[in-house]
């Protein structure tokens, strides 16, 4: 085969081909018989939990490990006797950033430029900055960076000397939701840049917003490799389910005092004796409820009135019985035994 057929035949075919890799480290094995392809300007989502093997597919197919058996291909290059072509055409992020703390976000840049060996590494820094949206950062110290702004330098070193294909390993792990959403822009934005992307994960969310298709490596094997939708017919259909909702204890509190806590929650409707809790609608008598029910007076002339009624009633009730109605310890007419013997 001529040479021009060999680049033709690279230039149609996937970005990336894998067959029947199998890697074990004495009786641990790793991979048994990894099969997959990705297409040349794609996002293709390796998704697994811990331990289950992405990290050592992505080792193989940047020749930094040997697999025990199968074959892979990236670029059109065989990662086992053709690993020098297969690095020129990669490059590797791993799941942390290897930037220079020291060194400020541009000096990163130009550093790597020089070290390829390429023309103009100001110019070429300065359009990665532009392109991941670091130039006002430009000139800070490294160590000044925000996490989501180093992994965004990462991936910008790594797309010096523009490769056809890069491989993220786990790209995310440990950024926040802020710097999260940042990467995932940057990654969308290598693919629109024609650029493929291999992107090991173990978090769902993140292959359903990034992966034009996503490949499931679990126990050292692909168990479904698919596009999201594809994917998602593996489930029975959906089913349309009604489901009573129960108010919540919020709900309920909301609608005794309101939706602003104002009727009540300051005692206006009550709590601090407003309309009767501390007796000012007759908790403590103040309206005469209680004393009412009693017979008792409610006011000042009511009281004296009552007070009159009871003296007469009780002079009247000793007159009946003989008793002294005065001081002097006697009724009026009535003879004292020393009298009556005389």
């Amino acid at each position: 085969m001529s040479e021009q057929s060999q680049i033709t035949e690279r230039a149609s075919g996937p970005a990336i081909q894998v067959r029947g890799l199998v890697k074990s480290y004495q009786k641990l094995h790793v991979l048994g018989g990894v099969d997959f392809d990705v297409a040349r300007g794609s996002i293709f989502a390796l998704l697994g939990s811990n331990g289950a093997g992405k990290t050592t597919v992505v080792r193989i197919l940047s020749t930094l490990l040997r697999a025990d058996a199968g074959t892979a291909s990236v670029n059109g290059f065989d990662v086992a006797t053709q690993a020098a072509k297969v690095r020129e055409s990669i490059s590797l992020t791993g799941q942390f950033a290897a930037v220079d703390e020291i060194l400020s976000g541009r000096e990163n840049l130009v550093l790597v430029a020089r070290l390829r060996h390429l023309r103009n590494p100001g110019r070429i820094a300065d359009e990665l900055l532009a392109r991941f949206s670091l130039t006002d950062a430009a000139r800070r110290r490294v160590s000044t960076y925000s996490g989501g702004m180093r992994r965004r330098l990462d991936i910008a070193m790594s797309l010096i000397g523009s490769p056809p294909v890069i491989f993220l390993d786990e790209p995310t792990t440990g950024l926040d939701p802020q710097a999260r959403l940042e990467v995932w822009q940057a990654v969308r934005e290598l693919a629109r840049q024609g650029t493929t992307v291999l992107l090991t994960t173990q978090y769902l969310d993140e292959a359903e917003q990034l992966a034009d298709r996503i490949a499931v490596l679990h126990r050292g094997r692909i168990i479904a490799n698919g596009t999201l939708p594809e994917l998602k017919q593996l489930l029975p259909p959906a089913k349309v389910e009604y489901v009573e909702k129960q108010p919540t204890l919020e709900d309920v509190f909301l609608a005794i005092v309101g939706a602003d806590g104002a009727d009540g929650a300051d005692g206006a409707d009550g709590a601090d004796g407003t309309d009767g809790t501390d007796g000012t609608d007759g908790t403590d008598g103040t309206d005469g409820v209680d004393r009412t029910d009693r017979n008792e007076p409610t006011d000042g002339t009511e009281r004296t009135e009552r007070t009159e009624r009871t003296e007469r009633t009780e002079r009247t009730e000793r007159t009946d019985r003989n008793e002294p109605t005065d001081g002097t310890g006697r009724s009026e007419g009535v003879a004292s035994p020393t009298g009556t013997s005389n």
